[in-house]
């Protein structure tokens, strides 16, 4: 405990806070024996003549804490009041109680008793003078972004200091303001929110924690996985950049991604695509045994098997990405859009060179199976639960079992615009059949 400015502090953890009125030398009385494990702020509905007795709780015992003013909590809620509503007035003091009565408050592990209807009457008061924290970029203070970890009950209090905000780039700070105003209108999703995005300084970090926790098992611990993948990220910029474009090609592309942040938490194809990135690069590094187990989790999480040698391009989307097989040979260039139950797979037991190569801007529809050494020309579009064992032309399509190209082998009908991109996936049905059901 020591003085700071006129005001007590309380050192807990390492973090310095400050307590309202700490300058008359009398001690703060969380509960009327002084014990920080009752209710913290029982004593603020008390005068200050109450806070003499001592507790009935036999499992109190002295506070070792000294020193806060006689007007206490009440008195620090007073200077916030005043401070919100003239701007300047009300002090550091109700600075300081805000972040004291936040950290005491997240300790709910006692029971309250008979002090918990005027306690649940001041935390309403509370709420009503600190104002909802809204999004400022990367210029938001540590000590705001720390305190809104404890409002919203998350087990993490203190984040690293956030770069300048020329470092930030603004893909990221999109993601963090949308992650913000989410936990506002869903409070459920506030801890996970505040933990798996805005704790976090980067794309990069958020990313290998959420993945490090979704790929954890009892034996492979979330805690190494995070080192791994955020040492990979940081690593090579060709995988940041990569990231970034799968992101965009996600939002773009796919009407059902609400937002940025969305498609980092919950789109799984995403996910599974950034493991595989990860799993790639060690696959290079000839640490192929870490590469194989990392593939293994992925499939057993996501249902996304792609072997770790596989080559993956940028500006990506597996859409939905159920039962997606990649082979060890195979190819995908950049922009390229694939569906779920998708297989780009050999032809046998023969070794080699011999899983398809997919160019720029594909598009393959959901459960087509495309076999063998062969190659999907850039632009080309494969439909929906073709069967493809043939080299097709750019700016094709080919639909049925066995594929075949629209307007004829000869004379292919050809695309105008990249589909991979348009996401397109019928308009094609007019020109390649007069059927009616």
């Amino acid at each position: 405990m020591k003085a700071v400015g006129g005001m007590a502090a309380l050192s807990r953890g390492g973090v310095v806070v400050e307590l309202a009125g700490g300058g008359n030398g009398r001690k703060p009385r969380f509960c009327e024996g002084g014990c920080v494990r009752c209710a913290p702020v029982s004593l603020a509905m008390r005068s200050d003549g109450a806070a003499s007795g001592s507790c009935q709780r036999s499992e109190c015992s002295p506070s070792p804490l000294s020193s806060a003013g006689g007007n206490g909590v009440v008195g620090g809620l007073t200077g916030l009041k005043g401070r919100r509503k003239s701007g300047a007035g009300g002090g550091a003091a109700g600075k300081g109680l805000a972040a004291t009565v936040a950290i005491l408050m997240e300790e709910r592990g006692s029971s309250y008793g008979s002090d918990r209807g005027r306690d649940s009457q001041l935390l309403e008061s509370f709420r009503d003078v600190i104002p909802m924290l809204e999004y400022q970029s990367a210029l938001l203070s540590q000590s705001r972004e720390s305190r809104a970890g404890v409002e919203n009950k998350s087990n993490v209090s203190v984040v690293e200091d956030l770069p300048a905000l020329g470092e930030v780039d603004q893909l990221w700070l999109k993601m963090r303001e949308e992650a913000r105003w989410d936990s506002i209108k869903e409070p459920a999703l506030a801890s996970y929110l505040y933990s798996t995005i805005l704790s976090h300084r980067s794309l990069e970090r958020s990313l290998a924690f959420h993945l490090g926790n979704k790929l954890s098992s009892s034996t492979l611990l979330s805690t190494q996985l995070f080192s791994l993948l955020n040492d990979t990220f940081m690593e090579d910029a060709d995988i940041r950049r990569a990231i970034r474009d799968d992101i965009n090609a996600v939002k773009e592309r796919d009407p059902a991604c609400v937002s940025y942040s969305h498609c980092l938490l919950n789109f799984k194809g995403f996910l599974a695509c950034q493991a595989h990135r990860v799993a790639h690069r060690l696959w290079n590094q000839g640490r192929h045994s870490l590469a194989l187990a990392i593939q293994s989790r992925v499939s057993e999480v996501f249902h996304v098997d792609i072997h770790p040698a596989a080559k993956i391009g940028s500006g990506v989307l597996f859409d939905h990405a159920t039962g997606l097989v990649v082979g060890e040979t195979a190819t995908i260039g950049n922009n390229v859009s694939i569906l779920h139950h998708v297989t780009l797979g050999g032809t046998g037991a023969v070794g080699g060179d011999r899983h398809p190569k997919i160019c720029d801007g594909v598009l393959i529809g959901a459960g087509a199976i495309i076999l063998g050494n062969i190659t999907i020309g850039a632009g080309a579009k494969i439909g929906a639960g073709s069967i493809v064992l043939i080299d097709v032309p750019p700016h094709t399509t080919a639909v049925g079992n066995p594929a075949r190209l629209l307007g004829g082998k000869q004379k292919p009908a050809k695309l105008k615009e990249i589909p991979g991109e348009t996401m397109d996936h019928t308009s094609f049905i007019k020109d390649w059949s007069d059927y009616v059901i």
